[in-house]
């Protein structure tokens, strides 16, 4: 299928989900399944999978992936990436308000970390 891709010059990446993660030891451990498709395309590859800073930062330096999506995380912390930035607290992320039909609740009714001064006691 990657290959197959790869024919298409206009497009500019592929995204993939990675497998669910194992907890081994008290630490998740990414199960790289990915892996073939990554050597197969040529283009960005971005992998998403229930990553945290610190694998997403780990996967993208050892070259499995350009880029990492950040689904659950993101959406629970609209600030992500300044919360990765300055290495603070996040917000646990409601999955029962995942997949409701409420156009506020769980989508836009978590709070900025500076809204609490940096003060977040809150982890996932």
């Amino acid at each position: 299928m990657v290959q197959q891709l790869n024919r298409h010059s206009g497009l500019l990446y592929c995204h993939m989900v990675e497998p669910r993660m194992a907890t081994v030891d008290g630490r998740r451990q990414i199960p790289h399944g990915l892996l073939p498709f990554r050597k197969a395309f040529h283009g960005t590859f971005i992998a998403a999978g229930g990553y945290d800073r610190e694998d997403g930062n780990k996967v993208v330096a050892e070259g499995y992936a350009d880029l990492v999506a950040y689904g659950r995380l993101f959406l629970a912390n609209p600030d992500l990436p300044r919360r990765f930035e300055l290495d603070v607290a996040l917000n646990k992320y409601d999955r029962s308000t995942f997949y409701t039909q409420d156009p506020i609740v769980g989508y836009t009714d978590y709070p900025f970390f500076e809204e609490e001064d940096g003060k977040n006691e809150e982890s996932v």
